[in-house]
């Protein structure tokens, strides 16, 4: 887990993000997670279409700089970058680059936020590839961004799909104006939204958020990583930059599945009222 703070100098912030990744590399990680649109300051807090200029093609640039430090390292990399996919269409896009150099394709964030500080609907038009899972060299894993992380559709969909682990690249914060208390039971609900994805599904879940003061927000961190019931392994700090490696059992999510068996009692046949909006008593 790599947490960082941004600046407005995109240079910087793609040698923090390499940095971080040799560090992690460094104390044996295998797979290394970069935060939601580390590239730049988080851009979305106001509809600026200069801001467009910040992306890029995906494969393109960064995804070529990650594949040759993916095949120095020998590691896993899960950078979260803005894509522009055509004049006028762009996305909000993870690419998944393989332990040898291998870029294994992306995916693009689905559910799209629209709120005070966080204008994203403005800039990225919703994924249109499905749910995604990569085949890497340590593991099947599945990629999922930011506001996906509240819809436990999402993460059900793509450990169906046979993800191991689930990573979440974030960029979320608190309002500078905003209470302790109001401040405490939003991370709270943040972390127990994901926690309940990794006891559900029975995987590992990784979340991997930005830290530092952004405008109005105070991104804050606490990037962390569960086992596969859900319990907290390793949380990071709410300010501090941290290049974390947490070491995950593959072997407890068989355990787990078959003490608590959810996939195997999941009334398949009764879900479809899911697929509508609201349901409606008429």
């Amino acid at each position: 887990m790599v947490q960082t703070s941004c600046s407005n100098d995109l240079s910087d912030n793609m040698a923090k993000a390499i940095a971080g990744i040799r560090e992690a590399a460094a104390k044996g990680a295998q797979i290394v997670c970069l935060q939601e649109l580390f590239g730049s300051l988080y851009f979305c807090d106001v509809e600026d279409h200069d801001n467009f200029k910040l992306a890029e093609a995906i494969p393109g640039p960064s995804t070529e700089t990650f594949s040759s430090l993916a095949k120095e390292l020998g590691v896993v990399i899960v950078a979260s970058l803005f894509e522009k996919r055509a004049e006028g269409l762009y996305h909000n896009t993870t690419a998944v680059i393989d332990a040898d150099g291998k870029y294994l394709g992306k995916y693009r964030k689905m559910h799209i936020p629209d709120d005070p500080g966080y204008y994203e609907k403005f800039y990225f038009t919703p994924g249109d590839m499905g749910y995604k899972v990569f085949k890497t060299k340590v593991g099947t894993i599945g990629v999922l961004i930011c506001w996906d992380q509240w819809y436990p559709e999402a993460a059900r969909i793509t450990s169906l799909m046979g993800a191991e682990i689930l990573f979440y690249p974030t960029a979320i914060g608190w309002h500078k104006e905003a209470t302790k208390e109001t401040n405490d039971e939003q991370y709270q609900a943040w972390q127990t939204i994901q926690r309940s994805h990794a006891v559900a599904n029975g995987v590992p879940v990784v979340s991997v958020n930005r830290v530092g003061t952004e405008g109005n927000q105070q991104f804050w961190g606490g990037s962390f990583a569960t086992n596969a019931f859900g319990r907290v392994l390793y949380q990071a700090d709410h300010v501090a930059e941290e290049v974390h490696v947490q070491e995950l059992d593959m072997e407890n999510s068989d355990r787990y599945r078959t003490h608590w068996p959810f996939l195997r009692d999941r009334r398949i046949d009764s879900y479809s009222p899911i697929l509508k909006r609201f349901i409606d008593e008429d």
